[in-house]
């Protein structure tokens, strides 16, 4: 998954005014307590970080 697919997806999860700063904002246990920006800045995969949002968000099979 590329970032750009990962940002699409969390526009469509979120909304556009929202996912940004979800993003900055939402500490995620399963990222380390990193937030996503944190997360995709030290180098953590795009896939990888979708799985935690997906994971925390409760998002269905289907949006994986």
């Amino acid at each position: 998954m590329r970032h750009t697919e990962f940002w699409a997806r969390m526009e469509q999860a979120l909304g556009a005014a929202y996912a940004s700063s979800w993003a900055e904002l939402q500490v995620l246990g399963s990222l380390g307590g990193r937030t996503v920006v944190e997360a995709l800045d030290e180098g953590e995969s795009p896939r990888q970080v979708w799985a935690a949002v997906h994971e925390r968000l409760g998002l269905p099979a289907s949006q994986r």
